[in-house]
């Protein structure tokens, strides 16, 4: 039993989980779209229910009203046709109705009336009021036609001798001013949605101004901000730039030390060298050299990779000028190295930082590879470098442990290969301080192809 009171239970919550997601997926999703609605909405719904209490509190009871004054038109001409039945009197009576009643009258033959319409008619209301008042006033048969044309309805009397056919204007019955109260509606919906579009408009530059702050910050380029808008964005703002600084001192007090670090280390090797250089040359002294030489070559790679670029300044950056000497490089080894080059290679980043990113990936594949292509491509929204070899390539499942600092794939620590592990370590940590990311995918040429992506 309590197996079936859940499952019933159940299904409403499923529903309308259903129709939640369903609703989100169509929502806008931005915060500007979203604020909009929030005006938007309130404005339709009331200005609706305003609609909908005028059409059916104030023009039915307006139309009642004028309707019972045409109904009592209608009876006091039917009560002087039967007090006066001569034909001058009717004259007299036609006269009256056009000009003091502004209506049209005339005596049709003695004839059946019309049928009831049966198609419901346009002014349902006033068809309906109009009916209901004639019902009091008259005791003889009539038909009315509220559709007859776009300004007058037909109503008919049938009297003994004849049927009196009178034409009435369709404002004496009916309040036809609603064009100045839906006129009125849409302007003041134009003028309440101006308004909020413009503060909404104020009230999101700022959080723009500050997301794209976060993005060229993240991107590593130097940032101008200063906080403003409502005192929440402040707050945000306030906490970005305190953040920023923080950031940046970090990162200067890292580059101060291990500035004097690598001072301090080079002075060391320095003394090695010296001392290699001053005695006698034998075996032992060769092999001390390409020790102290590996040494100074690691000890570079890694205080590089420790120190980062974090000092430099973003600038235009031509990447098809670094691609060219790379190619030039590459074909000075031997090796054979093609270039294509689609839309601007121009990029703001920082030129050291970039030329030793792709340096780095170059070295890679001309260690293992005989054969390079380069490519560049511009989309609009990114710079996409695509570096190629015809290497043996890395396992799908070993590419990511590619980037990891210190790891060989070959698992060796051979130091006369002169690979320290950092390369591609470095050369992804670059790219992410720029806002991109490197990937690696297997190459056309039968290698490796390493993807470097920056943002534009």
């Amino acid at each position: 039993m309590s197996l079936v009171i859940a499952d019933v239970l159940s299904a409403p919550r499923q529903a309308w989980r259903r129709f939640a997601d369903w609703l989100h997926a169509r929502m806008p999703k931005g915060l500007y779209a979203r604020a909009l609605l929030i005006v938007i909405l309130p404005v339709v719904l009331l200005q609706s229910a305003v609609a909908y209490v005028y059409m059916e509190r104030h023009w039915e009871v307006m139309t009642y009203r004028l309707s019972g004054a045409v109904a009592r038109q209608v009876a006091t001409i039917v009560d002087i046709y039967q007090t006066f039945p001569d034909d001058a009197a009717h004259s007299q009576l036609r006269r009256i109705a056009a000009l003091d009643l502004n209506m049209e009258l005339s005596l049709l033959p003695k004839e059946p009336l019309p049928e009831p319409l049966t198609k419901k008619p346009i002014f349902s209301l006033l068809d309906k009021a109009l009916s209901i008042e004639l019902s009091r006033k008259l005791l003889q048969p009539y038909w009315i036609n509220t559709g007859f044309s776009s300004d007058r309805l037909e109503i008919r009397v049938a009297m003994n001798d004849a049927t009196l056919r009178m034409l009435v204007f369709r404002t004496h019955a009916y309040a036809s001013n609603s064009y100045i109260f839906f006129m009125w509606m849409a302007i003041a919906s134009v003028i309440i949605l101006a308004i909020a579009t413009s503060f909404l408009r104020n009230q999101i530059r700022p959080i723009l101004r500050l997301a794209h702050a976060a993005e060229e910050f993240g991107k590593g380029r130097d940032v101008q901000f200063s906080p403003r808008g409502a005192r929440e964005v402040r707050q945000a703002g306030a906490a970005f730039v305190e953040m920023k600084r923080r950031v940046e001192r970090a990162i200067e007090q890292r580059t101060t030390m291990l500035n004097g670090v690598s001072h301090d280390l080079r002075t060391i090797i320095t003394r090695f060298k010296l001392s290699l250089a001053l005695m006698t040359e034998a075996n032992e002294t060769s092999e001390m050299r390409k020790d102290v030489d590996e040494m100074e070559r690691m000890v570079e790679a890694y205080l590089a990779f420790a120190r980062g670029d974090g000092g430099e300044t973003s600038t235009p950056t031509d990447i098809k000028a670094i691609l060219e000497e790379l190619k030039a490089d590459t074909e000075r080894r031997g090796e054979a190295a093609t270039l294509h080059v689609e839309g601007d290679p121009i990029v703001i980043a920082r030129p050291a930082a970039i030329k030793r990113l792709l340096a780095n990936l170059v070295g890679n594949a001309q260690r293992y590879g005989k054969a390079l292509a380069f490519s560049l491509v511009n989309d609009g929204e990114s710079m996409i470098v695509h570096i190629d070899d015809d290497g043996p390539g890395i396992p799908v499942e070993r590419r990511e442990d590619a980037f990891r600092p210190f790891y060989r794939l070959d698992e060796s620590r051979n130091q006369d290969s002169g690979n320290s592990g950092l390369g591609l370590a470095i050369a992804r940590d670059i790219a992410r301080s720029h806002g991109g990311d490197i990937t690696l995918d297997r190459s056309p040429l039968g290698g490796l192809r390493a993807t470097v992506t920056l943002p534009i």
